[in-house]
């Protein structure tokens, strides 16, 4: 089975002593994994960072066996925010969720475009306001609309409590309208963060008897202030 396609790089391990073992998102296939033979060597192991878009050539010769990548580099993400510990963890953060949430080689073409346009956009001052409605659609398309415009209210509460399947829950007015506020709000973000996160757990990592990546935790805390 041979394949070529664009991805996002997810996670990757060390195999053997000049190899390594990754995880990514790609296009058309879903998540996948294989190992790349050669990227620990200088020039392979410079691009093979988390969130960077490469394409890969997947080859594999039965589907019993794991199969290896070829990897070019199509754009260096990671290496932008490296000064930036926030958009670090944010990038980070994305990569783990998708990577612990995502099913094996199944497509999720419109949480492929999102995740794309959420990196390209990462540069934008409401960038945190963005990553959240980012989170807020991946659990969509995941499988759990929350329905959230049942919540409006015209009240201007900044956080409202709202009992979603029995659970109550405080949810910031930002996301219940799907609109970036004017300025930024940390008690809001700090709200949705909890919001989203909580959502995750209750319906995704704890049915799923999964852990919580501790890099979204990481995110998370620098809005705790």
């Amino acid at each position: 089975m041979n394949w070529q396609d664009e991805c996002y790089l997810l996670t990757k391990r060390k195999f053997r002593e000049n190899a390594n073992i990754i995880n990514v998102f790609t296009n058309n296939h879903g998540k996948m994994s294989g190992i790349v033979y050669g990227g620990n060597s200088r020039k392979v192991k410079n691009y093979l960072q988390i969130s960077n878009k490469i394409i890969v050539e997947y080859i594999s010769k039965s589907e019993n066996k794991a199969g290896y990548f070829k990897t070019e580099l199509i754009h260096p993400n990671a290496p932008r925010y490296f000064s930036d510990k926030k958009r670090t963890s944010a990038l980070l953060s994305m990569t783990s969720l998708l990577n612990s949430l995502l099913p094996e080689a199944q497509p999720y073409k419109e949480i492929y475009k999102s995740l794309q346009v959420l990196i390209n956009n990462l540069i934008e001052n409401e960038w945190v306001y963005l990553y959240l409605f980012w989170e807020l659609d991946l659990i969509k398309q995941l499988g759990f609309d929350q329905n959230l415009k049942q919540f409006l209210n015209n009240n201007n509460e900044k956080i409202i409590t709202a009992k979603i399947d029995n659970i109550n829950y405080k949810i910031p007015n930002f996301l219940i309208e799907n609109k970036v506020p004017l300025s930024l709000n940390n008690e809001q973000i700090k709200s949705g963060f909890i919001f989203t996160r909580t959502v995750m757990i209750n319906k995704f990592f704890l049915p799923n008897n999964l852990i919580f990546p501790k890099s979204r935790i990481i995110l998370e805390n620098y809005f705790n202030d």
